[in-house]
């Protein structure tokens, strides 16, 4: 039997609305996970919102606000009072803080800055001090960091200390006497470690790091190799500023998906739904107007084999048949490219052996439905177009052969070209896709109409 998530959101609706103690609705409340909690508010009134804001304390409103979205938490910080926006968000992870305050507009983020723990100021202020595409931009100030020359007691009694302010506590970052970054201890290994027990044979030295100012393009697929869940962040003197966690690291392959989905549209970058007309105009045009110029060079081409047309008017029907399947093949091959190309370690060799198995994938499953298209399209221009058996099948050779050159061409073209732009170290997502499609459009016409002229006009002069 399939299972179903339990839907809370009602239950959570009629406990809220209901005529309870404020005492007993904060009772109640405390059951549900603060997910489920976030996912509710949008579906209450302001004035019921400002029932929760008044009976549930300030860290379980900080923990449902870091599971909502930044332009929601926006919003109920302003029906509330400042200086209680200013608590909820000094009880916030300082990375999500950081990208919720940049959502308000400057004035009242400046109050709000000013209105925060002298601590949690200094965090935000070390976060945005890293560029957008930066590692530490990303990081959080969460963590338990101990030195390495203490005992095992004291490593434990500073854990507890530590804890009651962050509670990223699966791993205890370790450093020297010279404040650098020495190494980390699994929090298992120092619960069951003995107090006389050395700490020093419980850090693992060789525990891996970024450095805040590598950018996120070319440290994510490392970061995503670790299975840890707190990867420690450090500055040029080795220095410990803070750790990108688990969750962070599924925030930003998220990002990168999505970067990357509209690198393949030809968007130079994600658009939401608030953005204004003309940044998204701006965005689109550029590979608009490239591709307006492939385009006419495809009509162009059409152009050139006009006497065809003229000639077989019939072949005209079937043009959108060979040039939507090279479309599909080379959109198919060009998925798989850029999949295999996030492993920079690819040899040449391997290279050529992806273009080579693209290319027989291409011309297997062209011969497959080249044969299809044969059978199928000669039976169809026979019953239902009126033509003699010779002519309808000629016809449908023609289209069955085109469509298998069509797709082995397209499969080849969508992998070389990601690899001849990531061999000129420009993105192969961002140049791929449209251009991609408009060069397999360009295949295709040629292969058609190329073959027609020859098969049909010049040899068995239909």
């Amino acid at each position: 039997m399939e299972k179903r998530v339990q839907d809370y959101g009602k239950e959570i609706l009629n406990v809220v609305r209901s005529n309870v103690s404020p005492a007993v609705l904060a009772k109640r409340l405390q059951d549900f996970h603060e997910n489920d909690l976030a996912d509710v508010l949008q579906e209450l009134s302001v004035v019921e919102r400002c029932k929760l804001y008044r009976v549930l304390d300030m860290d379980t409103l900080s923990d449902i606000f870091e599971y909502t979205e930044e332009d929601d938490v926006v919003k109920y910080l302003e029906e509330m009072e400042v200086k209680k926006a200013a608590a909820i968000l000094s009880r916030m992870e300082t990375n999500v803080l950081a990208d919720v305050l940049q959502q308000f507009e400057r004035s009242k983020r400046k109050i709000l800055i000013e209105l925060l723990d002298d601590k949690v100021r200094h965090d935000i202020e070390l976060i945005t001090s890293f560029d957008d595409d930066e590692i530490g931009s990303r990081m959080t100030t969460n963590y338990i960091v101990i030195h390495e020359n203490i005992s095992v007691k004291e490593a434990m009694s500073q854990l507890v200390t530590q804890a009651a302010e962050n509670d990223n506590i699966s791993t205890i970052f370790v450093i020297n006497d010279a404040e650098e970054f020495y190494g980390a201890i699994d929090l298992k290994d120092l619960i069951i470690a003995r107090q006389n027990h050395p700490l020093e044979e419980l850090i693992v030295t060789s525990y891996p790091y970024v450095y805040g100012t590598e950018l996120i393009d070319d440290c994510i697929e490392n970061l995503k190799d670790y299975s840890e869940d707190s990867i420690p962040v450090l500055d040029n003197d080795n220095r410990l500023l803070g750790v990108i966690t688990s969750a962070n690291i599924v925030d930003l392959v998220d990002d990168e998906m999505g970067e990357d989905y509209a690198k393949l549209a030809g968007l130079t970058a994600e658009e939401d739904l608030q953005e204004p007309l003309k940044e998204s105009m701006k965005k689109r045009m550029p590979w608009l107007i490239i591709l307006l110029g492939l385009g006419m060079v495809v009509s162009s081409v059409v152009g050139i084999f006009e006497k065809v047309v003229t000639n077989l008017p019939i072949i005209m029907c079937f043009q959108s048949l060979i040039l939507d399947m090279a479309g599909n093949v080379g959109t198919q091959s060009l998925a798989v490219t850029i999949r295999v190309l996030m492993d920079e370690s690819l040899t040449g060799r391997q290279k050529l052996e992806l273009v080579l198995k693209e290319m027989k994938i291409g011309l297997c499953n062209g011969g497959v439905l080249g044969i299809l298209s044969f059978v199928l399209i000669g039976l169809y221009i026979w019953l239902f177009k009126g033509k003699t058996l010779v002519f309808a099948y000629a016809v449908s050779g023609c289209i069955g052969f085109s469509l298998l050159l069509a797709m082995l061409i397209s499969s080849a073209v969508g992998t070389c070209i990601p690899l001849f732009f990531k061999k000129i170290h420009i993105d192969p997502a961002v140049a791929s896709g449209p251009l991609i499609t408009t060069v397999n459009d360009l295949v295709a016409v040629i292969s058609y109409y190329g073959l027609s002229w020859i098969f049909l006009i010049e040899i068995l002069h239909l």
